[in-house]
């Protein structure tokens, strides 16, 4: 499998997950379809289904004209079957789903929105985690509760530490400001932000990030409980 990096919009990304045996792909979280589209007619691959994490515009812009031109299938959380744009394919929590080559654990992790799930590609050991998993980061709570953030995040600080992070937008670096202004003596942060700062002033991208990474320099990650967890969310809202 060969995994895509699309960037969207101003700071999106969408991914194509392609199955080269079978030269057929998905994109996860299509916030608008032309940059699609123009990677999938220069390299001749079939897109058959389309990946939301969740309902927000920024992540399904692209669903209609995609589905329009390719006759994808999308894929969506049950709970949102009226909010997701041309969905086909219901999925819950703890399911997996699977055609041919792509297999998909599907993680219900509402905070960001009641809806969110990652897709877990464990046999490709990389995770889709959308707004609510970004590298240093996590996602705005618009409308959960930070509880359920919290639990949320703790699902994802299962996978195993050698996971690929692939989140939705291009957000490290203003990450990392917050989680040194609270976490100054963190070797390993300082030695991934300078990585980061590398990557980025050569034109690379900071995703995707590991587990490891995540568990090791993201403060949210170490946060031992919800209400440092829900401070430090607070802050980062005002920061």
């Amino acid at each position: 499998m060969k995994i895509q990096i699309i960037p969207c919009l101003q700071d999106n990304y969408s991914y194509l997950i392609i199955d080269e045996e079978n030269n057929i792909a998905c994109v996860v979280d299509p916030s608008e379809a032309d940059p699609i589209i123009e990677y999938l007619e220069n390299t001749q691959i079939q897109l058959k289904f389309i990946l939301n994490t969740h309902h927000h515009y920024d992540h399904v812009g692209g669903n209609q004209k995609l589905k329009e031109k390719y006759g994808a299938s999308v894929i969506g959380y049950e709970g949102d079957r009226e909010r997701i744009p041309g969905i086909d394919i219901l999925v819950s929590d703890q399911e997996t789903w699977i055609h041919k080559n792509f297999e998909a654990k599907i993680i219900h992790v509402p905070g960001h929105t009641l809806g969110h799930i990652c897709f877990y590609f464990h046999k490709d050991k990389s995770v889709f985690t959308g707004d609510t998993l970004f590298s240093l980061g996590c996602g705005k709570i618009f409308e959960g509760t930070y509880a359920q953030m919290f639990d949320s995040l703790m699902k994802l600080k299962e996978l195993p530490k050698n996971t690929k992070v692939f989140c939705g937008h291009e957000y490290t670096i203003q990450n990392s400001r917050f989680c040194i202004a609270h976490d100054e003596n963190n070797k390993n942060l300082k030695t991934k932000v300078n990585d980061i700062k590398i990557k980025l002033k050569t034109g690379g991208s900071t995703i995707p990030s590991t587990m490891k990474d995540e568990l090791e320099c993201n403060i949210f990650l170490r946060s031992n409980n919800v209400e440092t967890f829900s401070k430090l969310r607070y802050l980062k809202d005002n920061f």
